[in-house]
């Protein structure tokens, strides 16, 4: 296989973390305002503490983001079984109008289902029929989407006391009305709305307080948590998980310590990051609010912090007390993060034997590739064992809790391939804790980058700060270079469904999925775990040795997690359908990748539910025609087109994919009609389509630039035309390695 291959191979394999574009789903009919005076009192999702932390005792619904307060995603009904699997069946479907990706966990309550889809929709449902209730759209500004890293994600609502609370991706957190969506309040959860931050985590509840977090650390922000009364809408108290400005007087205690990890630098003018965009989990045995902190902004911790330390509190665990949002004690995963290791995956807490001892413990798997269990009580450390391939540290010192790193791959000097990359070994993708086996499934992959600092600060130590665009002080605007000159050490990428043992490190049993970026997982006292892929198959596996028992073929890969929930004594299992999330910049693989089935057929975001004996059937869709029309090159400019090749994957990769092949659910470019590239100046760089979620890129393009962009994307479309007819291989075009800088 010749290197213009292994290039492509190579780039398209590659998870970063991104998104924009358009979406064509019909807009959602939001209801009027009432005010919280002429509300009835509420008989629809009367959830409360009580009723949380006793889930168990009523199996047949989901009340809480992980099912419990516990978060450990373990269904106990057991009506579908090893047994019983083989007979289920497609009870019903919804069509959710969307190609975006579909990431969220529905929450089940008295035969209601309320869950989001893209743009930060709510739906409630009949769960019995899927026949909508009501539904409620936010009204995201369409622009706001260029700040959405993972596209216009979201993953979910809180139910509680007759109110559904929801996180919008431009930063508002909203209270409606579980009976009929209308909205009672919401308020503006931003510190500052001139800065990209999003919000796109399922808010969390507890003790009469709505928490809530954010996302934007790419972009160049200050993360912080804020608990909001629940009735009211009033902050409670809000903590900052990264120090401010050092020169002016420190919000907390911890912000005081926090400040000394960081040395030399201006990290707060960038803003720092350590957003908490996922797991946040309410602990009542201790009335603990568990934070799971992002990463830096830049990722590189030698622009952000030159005189080194460990920046707290990125990549990091913290304990905070619900009630009065004060720390209790924190443990950092990854000190001094140096490669986007976030902490934000989701956090289990369990009663486990530990040397013949229960110990009430916090289990976690962060993207860095280790599994940790923490005692709850005091953040001590009591195992960190790999769960995927890591080759950034060799292991975790037990003694002091620190990751010991490999210094063969420090990349200051000189770029490294390195293993998990910033899709991580473990990403959002909910795993599920069988508490009673001893055993987390857990959805990993091996997934490499090759990390290199950027030519501009290598050059003159200076890293220049982009206001609307990702600072990660890493080299992507010749990436496809970087990687031709590095292929031989390039390490291939891998999708595991493991069922691991978190205090030995020792794997039960794995399944390997030709593609690494598959869906999360659910457990069952049936003795099963499903999981949605991103070939489109949704499938049962026996728990005791993984083997495949059942699957259904849904033609549309998959991200969001199921979930088990039970009515009139008939069990069901419901998953959203939908890709994208953090991998649109890897975009269309070629092999050794397995080619998922949303770029197959198409993103079909969709609700499935199913039972045994389900009767109901999915429409088997057409292959997409993913022809190329023919593209006039022989004018291009050679320099326009390597300049163009730089500005584009500085701006556009990251959501209409790298090398311009779009994963599928955001629009490629190589397949413009004549029309499009005609208007390609009012949509980049006028903000036509901005409504749809195509921004204006005037503020980082030059018309020029734009310009450049359009060469590079007609060259490589022309490229790919040729190759996909059989007329040539893989040109050696000089563009691609640089020719004309």
């Amino acid at each position: 296989m010749n290197k213009g291959v292994w290039v492509l191979i190579l780039a398209l394999i590659i998870g970063v973390v991104m998104f924009v574009g358009t979406d064509t789903s019909e807009p959602v009919q939001a209801p009027s305002s009432s005010s919280e005076s002429a509300l009835p009192e509420p008989t629809i999702g009367l959830i409360d503490d009580a009723r949380i932390k006793a889930a168990d005792d009523e199996p047949g619904n989901w009340l809480a983001y992980g099912r419990t307060y516990d978060e450990t995603r373990f269904s106990p009904l057991t009506e579908i079984n090893r047994e019983s699997v083989k007979d289920l069946g497609l009870a019903w479907y919804k069509d959710m109008g969307t190609s975006r990706a579909l990431e969220a966990t529905p929450i089940v309550v008295d035969g209601i289902m309320f869950f989001t889809t893209s743009w930060s929709r709510v739906y409630a449902v009949d769960a019995r029929t899927g026949d909508t209730l009501w539904s409620y759209d936010p009204e995201v500004p369409g622009e706001w989407a260029r700040y959405a890293c993972c596209d216009v994600v979201n993953r979910g609502v809180a139910v509680y006391q007759g109110r559904v609370y929801v996180g919008s991706l431009d930063g508002r957190l909203i209270a409606l009305d579980a009976g009929t969506g209308a909205e009672i309040w919401q308020v503006d959860t931003l510190i500052d709305r001139e800065r990209p931050y999003t919000v796109t985590g399922a808010p969390r509840v507890a003790n009469g307080k709505v928490f809530i977090g954010n996302g934007g650390a790419e972009y160049g922000v200050r993360g912080y948590v804020t608990a909001y009364d629940a009735a009211s809408g009033d902050q409670v108290w809000r903590f900052y998980t990264v120090p401010g400005d050092p020169s002016l007087p420190f919000e907390s205690p911890e912000m005081e310590m926090a400040a000394k990890t960081w040395k030399g630098g201006e990290w707060w003018k960038v803003g720092g990051g350590g957003t908490v965009w996922n797991s946040i989990v309410y602990d009542p045995d201790f009335n603990q609010l568990y934070l799971g902190v992002g990463n830096g902004s830049p990722w590189t911790r030698v622009i952000r912090s030159p005189g080194g330390g460990d920046n707290l509190f990125l990549s990091s665990i913290v304990a905070l007390d619900a009630d009065t949002g004060e720390m209790n004690w924190y443990y950092q995963t990854t000190p001094g993060d140096n490669w986007d290791y976030t902490a934000v995956q989701d956090m289990a807490l369990a009663d486990w034997q530990i040397d013949g001892e229960s110990r009430k413990v916090l289990l976690q798997a962060p993207k860095n590739g280790f599994f940790y269990m923490l005692d709850r009580k005091d953040g001590k450390l009591l195992a960190a064992n790999p769960f995927a391939t890591v080759t950034w540290a060799t292991h975790v010192d037990l003694e002091t809790g620190r990751p010991v790193e490999n210094p063969d791959l420090d990349y200051q000097d000189k770029g490294k391939w390195v293993m998990p990359g910033p899709l991580g070994a473990h990403n959002w993708q909910a795993m599920s804790v069988d508490v009673d086996a001893g055993l987390v499934y857990i959805p990993a992959q091996d997934n490499p980058l090759f990390y290199e600092m950027t030519s501009e600060y290598k050059a003159s130590g200076v890293y220049k700060y982009k206001p609307k665009g990702w600072n990660t002080g890493l080299e992507f605007g010749r990436l496809a270079q970087v990687m031709l000159d590095n292929i031989a050490d390039q390490p291939m990428p891998k999708g595991y469904l493991k069922a691991f043992d978190p205090a030995t490190g020792e794997d039960r049993w794995v399944v390997e999925i030709p593609h690494y970026w598959n869906g999360g997982v659910l457990g069952t006292e049936g003795g099963l775990v499903f999981q949605g892929n991103a070939l489109g198959m949704f499938v049962a596996y026996d728990k005791a040795t993984g083997e495949k028992l059942w699957e259904f073929n849904t033609y549309t890969s998959m991200l969001a997690p199921p979930i088990s929930f039970e009515l009139d004594g008939t069990q069901y299992v419901s998953i959203l359908t939908g890709t994208g999330g953090a991998d649109l910049f890897g975009g269309e693989p070629l092999p050794p990748v397995a080619e998922h089935a949303s770029l197959t057929y198409n993103n079909y975001g969709r609700l499935l539910v199913f039972k045994v004996g389900g009767e109901a059937e999915l429409p088997v869709p057409t292959v997409r025609d993913r022809s190329i029309p023919s593209r006039e090159v022989a004018q291009l400019d050679i320099g326009s087109i390597a300049r163009g090749e730089a500005a584009y994957n500085e701006n556009c990769a990251v959501c209409h994919g790298f090398l311009a092949r779009s994963g599928g659910s955001i629009p490629d470019l190589r397949r413009m009609t004549p029309e499009t590239i005609a208007l390609w100046n009012d949509i980049v760089l006028e903000g036509l389509w901005s409504a749809n979620g195509m921004a204006s890129f005037a503020d980082a393009l030059t018309e020029a630039q734009a310009s450049d962009v359009l060469s590079y994307v007609k060259a490589r479309a022309e490229e790919d035309r040729l190759v996909a007819g059989g007329e040539k291989e893989i040109p050696k075009m000089t563009w691609l390695t640089g020719a004309g800088e």
